[in-house]
Parts: C-alpha cells; structure tokens; sequence
C-alpha cells in the first residue's frame, strides 16, 4: 500500500554531517551464516541518509507494504506541517491498534550510492525505530545495499 505523486519542488537540504569515505554496501555469504540459529525473526536495523541526514535507528520490515517515518524523525530533519500532503488511508500498528497518519512526504534516501525518492508516511506515534522501509518495494530492480551502523 503505497501513494506515490511526482515531486512538486526538488529538494536540496544540506546534511548534517557529510561523510566524504565510500562505505562498502552490506551483504551477507553462506560461510557467514556458520555457527548461526536459523530461521531467526531478528529485526535488520541500519543507517540510511534520509533528506541529507545520517539517520539511525531504520528497520527494514520485509513485510512492510510502506514506509514509515516517526514524527520525531520528522520534527528532526527540521520539517514543517505544511510540507506534507494528505495521507488518507488508516494504518494499522505492530500491536494491532489502527492509526490515522499524520501525512506524507516525499524525500531524497541514499541506499549505497544510489539516490532514490522514497514516499514515508508519517505517523505520529511511538517507536523505537525513527524510521520503517519496506525492503522490496523499496528497491526493487537491484539487491538492496545499505550503510554501515
């Protein structure tokens, strides 16, 4: 389930932190999986370059149908009310409880080196994550790589 409307306005934010080394994209052998339980149900939880910014804290939920930003994230990337666009549908929680978006927006991710506009809905509500994106449909034409921790 996801909303997706070309971009009004290009956006240029300037990060918070600019990291000029290349970061090797995060992946994952057979030999890797020796000595490991497995199947595990262990939340993936990265660091992504959301808007310009390093953010921490991003689940990648491969049963997610969006992608989700907290409104602290939200308030934290120092983005206003008026930079949303209507988000009408209801979602439904981990814990089953439905809630009603705040909005959504449209931002610039980062994934390896690849610039990609991403469609977060936001929600005003608590979690331990900043941030849920759904891994296939987040990338779907290439293996997804990610930002070291």
């Amino acid at each position: 389930m996801s909303v997706a409307w070309p971009p009004t306005k290009e956006f240029r934010l300037e990060p918070k932190r600019a990291r000029m080394e290349n970061q090797p994209a995060m992946s994952f052998s057979k030999k890797d999986k020796i000595g490991t339980v497995q199947s595990h149900d262990d939340a993936l939880v990265v660091t992504l370059r959301i808007g310009g910014y390093d953010v921490k804290r991003v689940m990648v939920d491969q049963g997610s149908g969006v992608e989700i930003m907290y409104s602290d994230l939200y308030n934290g990337l120092g983005l206003k009310l008026e930079d949303l666009t209507a988000y009408d549908s209801l979602l439904v929680s981990f814990d089953g409880k439905v809630v009603i978006p705040t909005g959504q927006i449209r931002l610039p991710v980062q994934v390896g080196s690849e610039m990609v506009e991403v469609d977060f809905i936001v929600m005003d509500a608590y979690s331990p994550y900043t941030a849920i994106v759904a891994r296939p449909g987040f990338m779907p034409w290439k293996p997804f790589s990610l930002l070291y921790i």
